[in-house]
Order: C-alpha cells, then sequence, then structure tokens
C-alpha cells in the first residue's frame, strides 16, 4: 500500500491496495526491525526518499492533528494496519505493559486502544508527561567520559584542565537557564545539540503508582510506543527513565512513522 500527495486538491490519497512510485510513504516490509537505542525497534511506515520536506511535514501533522481521527477511516485503517503487523512480528498477547508520552496528538490514544484488543485483561497501560523545567538536571560524570576524558592518538588528554572546568562552567550555566524555561523551548533548543543525550529527567511517570508498579515488574515484556519519530529524542528520553527503574524487562519500541538513518542518528 502506498499514499500520494494530490497537489491540485492538497491532499493525501491513500491506497491500501497497491504501490505507487509517487507514494510518499510506504510499510516498511521487510525494513521493520531496527536496533537503536540499545533496543529493538519496530516502525510501520517510513517516508520515501523522494519526498519534499514540506510534503512530509504536510503529513505529519495531518497524522498527529486530524481534526476527528475517529470518522477519518483512511488513517484509522492506516493506524490498525501498522499495529496489525507489528502483532504479527512479535505477538502483543505475549506483551504485560504499554507505555507512551504525553501528546496532543490522539494518534498515540488511539494505538493504546487499538493494541488493547491484542492484550486485555493483562495489559498495564501507563503514561510519561513532561517533567517540570527545574527538574532537568545535567549527567556531567557521563560527558566527562565520553568527551572530557578523551585522549588523543599520542596518549596526551584531548582538553586542558582549564578547558574542562569552562566547559563544566559552561553546562551549568545552561542549566540554571533550562530551569527558567518552559518545556517546549528547552526541547527546541537541546533537539540537535550533541549535549542532547546528557540533559536527563525530561520525563516522568504521571502518577506515583504507576511508578512502582513499574519498578516492580520484572523480566516481562514491554512495549514502547509513540506515533512519528523524527529526532528519537521522546523515545530515547522514555527509555531512559524506565532503566532508572530497572534493566531486566524486555523492552520493545515502536513508532508509527519513522526513518531508519534518523533511528541510526538517535541511536548514537
Amino acid at each position: 500500500m502506498g499514499i500520494t500527495f494530490d497537489e491540485r486538491t492538497q491532499k493525501f490519497v491513500f491506497d491500501f491496495e497497491h504501490d505507487n512510485e509517487k507514494d510518499i510513504v510506504q510499510l516498511t516490509d521487510e525494513g521493520y526491525q531496527v536496533e537503536a537505542f540499545g533496543k529493538c525497534f519496530y516502525y510501520g511506515y517510513e517516508f520515501s526518499e523522494q519526498v519534499d520536506s514540506s510534503v512530509r511535514s504536510a503529513f505529519i501533522q495531518y497524522v498527529k492533528f486530524s481534526e476527528d481521527l475517529q470518522k477519518d477511516s483512511n488513517l484509522t485503517q492506516f493506524i490498525k494496519k501498522a499495529i496489525d503487523d507489528l502483532s504479527r512480528k512479535i505477538n502483543l498477547y505475549d506483551y504485560q505493559m504499554v507505555i507512551m508520552p504525553e501528546s496532543s496528538s490522539k494518534v498515540n490514544q488511539y494505538m493504546l486502544r487499538y493494541i488493547y484488543r491484542f492484550a486485555q485483561p493483562t495489559l498495564h497501560k501507563m503514561q510519561l508527561v513532561k517533567a517540570l523545567p527545574q527538574n532537568i538536571s545535567f549527567d556531567m560524570d557521563g560527558y566527562e567520559k565520553q568527551y572530557l576524558d578523551d585522549v588523543l592518538e599520542n596518549g596526551r588528554p584531548r582538553y586542558t584542565e582549564k578547558q574542562k572546568e569552562e566547559a563544566r562552567v559552561a553546562i551549568n550555566n545552561m542549566v540554571d537557564l533550562i530551569h527558567q524555561k518552559d518545556y517546549f523551548t528547552i526541547a527546541k533548543d537541546v533537539k540537535k545539540s550533541r549535549l542532547r543525550p546528557y540533559i536527563m529527567h525530561f520525563l516522568k511517570f504521571a502518577n506515583e503508582e504507576d511508578e512502582r508498579l513499574c519498578a516492580s515488574i520484572r523480566d516481562q515484556n514491554v512495549l514502547i510506543i509513540d506515533d512519528v519519530t523524527t529526532s528519537g529524542s521522546t523515545l530515547n528520553e522514555m527509555l531512559r527513565t524506565l532503566r532508572i527503574l530497572n534493566e531486566d524487562n524486555n523492552i520493545v519500541v515502536f513508532s508509527l512513522i519513522g526513518r531508519k538513518d534518523l533511528m541510526a542518528d538517535a541511536a548514537m
């Protein structure tokens, strides 16, 4: 199946039976599984390489913010087809927990309801929400090990002690500024920064009961879902939040739309 963009009507045309060389998005088929975030990542659809960025952005907006998703039969079938394919790959009956980020998009909630049809009544549903900016922190130890303590080929330190201290001061100043901003400004500012992997506690559990339950569940299958993956920062932060609780569960990540190259970038 594929989806094309009709420039005359400025609408997206769904064809669930045929592929077209002008398709802007397609089922991933054999490329469905990607190693990213240190976990097994699945995504339902990917954009074709020739798709114009403006068309890609318009489709993402359409998917995420459809006025009435329930009444849009094309979009609901689009979502169901990806979930059906996912269940054939991993068997959703075997999953005990599904976790998703807080979002203004209705897609995550729709995916959750459809997934629940495969796994009720044993499936636990949880949501991670945005933390207060003042709770965000920086993993200075990790950053020092990865960058500041780096050595050259001749074995000499890459940075002097003075340069290291200047970096630490700059990062602490950055964190102070983050604490004064709103969440969305922070996300925009650090999205493509190399410091992004070290900025922690963007997300938290919606309530303490869910956090305690997630910490207590061991050696079970957990599914993380999100609607569209661009930079991968949200999914990476979700995984980091879960790892703090325990590393014993088998975690699989699923996004309705993704791209292999973006997944590779996110895994770095």
